[in-house]
């Protein structure tokens, strides 16, 4: 069985009640049930928080033990040397999600540190974007068989 963590940062706690209009009215709890339904296959290993140094700790923690990492560092994307510096310190694959289009956002969010470290990038499709990131795990790990 495959093991992928997903890793969300600071304030996606919140996805269903934050800014509705730009992140959705879903959960990602309700959301993640869902997507563990449909790759019942797969280990999904679900962290969430608002701390930089959190997330870094749990990128080591994980990131020698998991298949595949997907993960939304949120705003710490625009600003976080050291969560750039965590994913590519970490032998498996990485696939950074936004929900919303970044490039289509405020200029200052136009840029990721971490979406140079990261093997892809998904951005503006909202929490689907996480499944097409697990599917491209899948497809990813098959090929190497």
């Amino acid at each position: 069985m495959q093991h992928i963590a997903i890793i969300n940062g600071p304030n996606l706690n919140l996805l269903g009640t934050r800014e509705v209009n730009i992140y959705g009215n879903q959960s990602f709890d309700t959301y993640l049930t869902t997507l563990q339904a449909e790759y019942t296959q797969v280990q999904l290993l679900y962290y969430q928080s608002n701390v930089e140094g959190e997330l870094v700790n749990y990128i080591h923690q994980v990131g020698f033990t998991v298949h595949g990492i997907i993960i939304n560092p949120a705003a710490y994307s625009h600003t976080s040397i050291a969560i750039a510096d965590a994913v590519a310190a970490v032998p498996v694959p990485v696939i950074e999600v936004h929900i919303s289009n970044i490039y289509s956002r405020e200029a200052y969010r136009q840029h990721s540190y971490v979406s140079s470290k990261v093997q892809g990038v998904i951005t503006g499709l909202g929490l689907h974007g996480y499944k097409l990131a697990v599917a491209h795990l899948l497809y990813h790990f098959d090929s190497l068989n």
